[in-house]
Parts: C-alpha cells; structure tokens; sequence
C-alpha cells in the first residue's frame, strides 16, 4: 500500500496545485479547517480540523508516513497577532503531534519572506546558508517555524525539510512572478523528492528554474535530487512586453 501523507492546509492555493500532482503517487490525508476543498475520492480522504488544536493535531497526523505542512496565515503584511497561533503555535502543534505520533518526515512550508531584506536591499543571489533577514511579522513566524524544524531534526531525529516556496501559479502575471515562479509540476517534483530524498534536515528554495531568479538552488539539485523543468523566460515578452 502506498504511502499515507497529511497535507495541511489542503485548501490553500498551493494545496490545490500540490494535490493533483500527488494523488497518483500516495494516499492522500488534506487537512482543511474550511470547506475549501474537494473530497478526492478513494483512497484519499478529508480532515476537517484545526492545527491551533494540540487535540485536532494529535488526530490529523495519526497513522501518517508523512506530513507536508501547508497551513498557515499566509499574507505577508499580516500582523504578529494574525500569524503568532497558526504560523507559530499551530506549526508547533503538528510537529509535536508527529513525533508523539513516530512521524518520521515533515516537510514544511516556508516563504521566501524569510529572507525578504535581502530582496528589498537587492542583494543577490540570496543562498539558504545567508543568516535570516525576515521584512515582516509573517517572514519571522516562518524563520521560527525553520528554527523549530531544525530542533526536531536535532532533538529527536527527525526528518524535517523547509521549503521556501515562490509563487505557485499556471502561469506568472508580473515581474516579479518572472523571478518567483515556481510551476504546479515542479511544485509536485520538489514535494516528492522533499519526502524521499534522504535528508535529516534542510532549508530549500521552491522556484522553477527561472533564468531571472534571485534564489540560488544548488543545495536543491545537490541534496533532493530537484530538476526543475520549467521556466518563466517565456512568458517575459507577454508580461514585459516584446523585445525585453
């Protein structure tokens, strides 16, 4: 039988991209604390639950392989009183819940707001290794998500693996989407060899291979094995207009 993976926050925009590129490869578990998703079908099946809850945490990952944490506040000028209980507390929730549980993988969602100054300061290339630079309260409650993994894989041996996600879109829409796009097929190649490639932990960068990203994925390709295949140069004359 195939493996079972939770995925948190199912009924995200990037939950909705990940579940198709998934569903043929693993049992599907999608957490939603909404009705903003569709039941799949055997042999998938739906959570209605909240992460905030160490009790609904406890039931969401039992009998899971794996976890890819999706949930979270998600609007990068959210306030710290919008992010601190999903982001941070409800991350914590489900970590503890999967090693109470013997989870022995979590793949966690961050963002690139992690490192949203160096952006703001152009400072590129900007690699995993840099020290965090959050440019607001939602980049801080996911670096403390990234520190939180990092204690998991350090304390208790498990397998934790942060993804700092782009823009997850059929297609980008703007400049900066020529730098972050990150394709819903790679977006289901980087997930897949997030949950298999064999890592203790890691800190990643989620883009497709874009000729004009900012975000440097060699430990991506050297570590997880990520070949991205598509990228966003051909959208540029669409978007910038010809001849840019």
């Amino acid at each position: 039988m195939s493996r079972l993976v939770l995925i948190t926050g199912a009924s995200g925009s990037v939950g909705r991209a990940l579940v198709p590129q998934l569903a043929d490869r693993y049992r599907l578990r999608l957490q939603s604390r909404s009705s903003g998703v569709e039941p799949p079908g055997e042999p998938h099946e739906l959570f209605r639950g909240d992460i905030e809850r160490p009790e609904d945490a406890a039931a969401m990952v039992a009998g899971a392989d794996a976890i890819i944490h999706l949930a979270a506040e998600a609007n990068a000028q959210a306030s710290w009183e919008a992010v601190r209980a999903p982001n941070i507390d409800g991350a914590y929730n489900v970590f503890e819940a999967a090693r109470v549980a013997g989870v022995g993988r979590v793949v966690f969602a961050s963002t690139n707001h992690v490192m949203g100054m160096y952006d703001r300061d152009r400072q590129w290339p900007i690699r995993p290794e840099q020290p965090v630079r959050p440019d607001g309260s939602y980049g801080v409650s996911k670096a403390c998500g990234e520190a939180l993994s990092r204690y998991y894989a350090d304390e208790f041996g498990m397998e934790m693996v942060c993804l700092r996600v782009g823009w997850v879109l059929e297609k980008p829409f703007n400049e900066q989407g020529l730098r972050m796009w990150l394709s819903p097929r790679d977006l289901g190649q980087l997930a897949v060899r997030a949950l298999e490639a064999p890592v203790r932990f890691g800190i990643y960068y989620g883009v497709s291979d874009n000729r004009r990203r900012h975000w440097d994925l060699e430990n991506a390709r050297r570590e997880l094995g990520y070949a991205p295949v598509d990228d966003s140069e051909r959208f540029a004359a669409e978007i910038l207009g010809e001849g840019s």
